[in-house]
């Protein structure tokens, strides 16, 4: 499935999509880490799934991923995103 089967506008937005794939999974993790912050019971085990998700994806070390996991430290998360963004 090319890229042929979208019209020139989805094309533009498709392309501008992937130009911009890790600002958007910064954004989100840093959402997620806020989101932590509020979070209970067993949405903050959906929460650490998304923030693994995202660190994948903007390829952060698997072990240290497993180790910010392992500790829940949300401290060590938040300072992991401000990293990335800087």
């Amino acid at each position: 499935m090319g890229m042929d089967n979208f019209s020139a506008s989805q094309q533009k937005i498709i392309k501008r999509y992937y130009n911009n794939i890790d600002t958007i999974q910064l954004q989100k993790l840093a959402e997620t880490v806020t989101d932590l912050y509020l979070a209970e019971g067993k949405k903050v085990e959906r929460l650490w799934k998304t923030a693994v998700t995202a660190m994948q994806k903007l390829e952060v070390p698997q072990q240290r991923i497993d180790i910010l996991v392992k500790s829940q430290n949300l401290e060590q998360l938040a300072k992991l995103v401000k990293e990335l963004q800087g």
